[in-house]
């Protein structure tokens, strides 16, 4: 009887742990209008009043949000949209319109997209247009009320604003913001950019019609909020169906946030990148160790998780290298430090290599020259090493210069990993100059 109830206690706890795991990635992989808003609360408070004004008096406006990549510019205003959408007389008026400056390429596509969102196909049809601000000005006039008074708001949101600029003259954004200056259909262009130097993109015909509203994002919570950002992130709300379940894991978080090495490990990620993206990134790698037989969060998982997250490509890179390859890339790391990070090439690096085979005979096979030239291009196919300039057909191999793209600490970390790798050329790579 027991071991029935045990069983069906598991498998509770089992059915609990995937909607926590549910609940947490849906938080953590997308930017939901329901999570909270961190240290942007000045910047909402303008945004949403500036949205309001467009859609509820009918008032034109632009602005650009401007913030570096994870900063919260996406969040900030799927927000904004979400609350906008909650007051009645918007959400049946209001239209939006989204566009993605890695999606539509070039302006016709643009406009195609624009027809498809406000769904005015039917209405386009195939009439044919001489320019591109008349096909933009009839699809904002159809979009005129039976009374032909008023029309409804149009919010435009542009993401990657700064590739927009790149168009052919600017046409796209210069008739947008040109609709948001005059007293024709109501229009909010609303520009998600991470470039500082966006205005200076802009065409002089295209500035002047731009409000020069700028909301700048720049993640300027300590660590202290950090922390709390941590808590809130993995705890679970109030309306979970197994309240003793949350209980017990948001204790469990609540410990979490103050054990020592936990801070330790966020401290690291906080120094490297406050983005927010980041963190989730961390905190998914630890929820996916979370199973039925370890329901809960332990230390040993974020750090496994930091682990994880602070991997060096090119260090695993080395891991896959023969013995010659890593002798070649110990011989480019005492030439650099020789003459100073000064370009090598291949003679170089051989004879490097050769004055190391004479001293330690025994440990290392003298490779003829075509096989160590060999392992030296392979280095540059694997982009360990690169060229300074274009090779030129006549040019010789061995005298092409060069420069090392991985540095001392990468070397030393990859080789104390290294499988197998003969202690003589362990030593070599640890030796100093004195031997030369």
């Amino acid at each position: 009887m027991s071991s029935r109830k045990s069983k069906s206690n598991n498998l509770i706890q089992a059915e609990y742990l995937s909607q926590v795991q549910g609940i947490l990635r849906e938080r953590f992989c997308h930017q939901s209008p329901h999570s909270n808003l961190f240290g942007v609360q000045v910047q909402y408070k303008h945004l949403i009043e500036l949205l309001k004004r467009t859609a509820i008096h009918g008032e034109s406006n632009s602005v650009l949000i401007i913030g570096p990549r994870g900063s919260g510019k996406t969040m900030l205003i799927n927000h904004a949209l979400k609350e906008l959408m909650e007051v009645e007389e918007v959400s049946e008026n209001v239209l939006q319109v989204h566009l993605n400056g890695l999606l539509q390429i070039n302006d016709k596509i643009a406009l195609k997209e624009i027809t498809r969102q406000l769904n005015l196909e039917n209405v386009v049809g195939d009439k044919v247009f001489g320019s591109f601000a008349e096909n933009l000005s009839f699809l904002l006039e159809a979009l005129k009320k039976g009374d032909r008074t008023s029309s409804c708001p149009v919010i435009f949101i542009l993401d990657e604003f700064d590739l927009f600029a790149h168009h052919k003259n600017q046409t796209l954004l210069y008739n947008l913001f040109d609709i948001s200056q005059s007293a024709q259909t109501p229009v909010a262009v609303i520009g998600l950019t991470c470039r500082l130097d966006i205005l200076e993109l802009l065409e002089k015909r295209v500035k002047s019609r731009f409000s020069h509203r700028q909301i700048h994002l720049m993640n300027s919570f300590g660590f202290p909020q950090y922390l709390k950002i941590f808590k809130e992130q993995l705890s679970l709300p109030a309306v979970f169906p197994g309240k003793i379940f949350a209980e017990k894991w948001n204790e469990n978080v609540q410990s979490l946030s103050e054990d020592r090495s936990v801070r330790d490990v966020l401290q690291k990620h906080f120094n490297v990148s406050k983005s927010l993206r980041s963190l989730h990134t961390l905190l998914m790698l630890a929820l996916n160790r979370v199973t039925p037989s370890h329901p809960f969060m332990t230390a040993a998982d974020l750090m496994e998780a930091n682990q994880l997250c602070s991997m060096d490509s090119k260090a695993n890179i080395v891991h896959g290298l023969s013995v010659l390859e890593i002798c070649l890339i110990i011989a480019m790391k005492h030439l650099n430090d020789i003459y100073e990070e000064e370009p090598f090439n291949f003679q170089m690096v051989y004879n490097e290599f050769q004055k190391f085979v004479q001293r330690k005979a025994h440990s290392v096979y003298n490779f003829e020259k075509p096989v160590v030239m060999k392992a030296f291009e392979h280095l540059q196919q694997l982009e360990l090493i690169r060229p300074m300039e274009r090779t030129s057909v006549n040019a010789q191999r061995e005298y092409q210069l060069m420069k090392l793209l991985l540095d001392n600490t990468q070397i030393m970390n990859a080789l104390q990993k290294y499988p197998n790798c003969p202690t003589d050329v362990r030593q070599w790579a640890t030796s100093s100059l004195s031997w030369l």
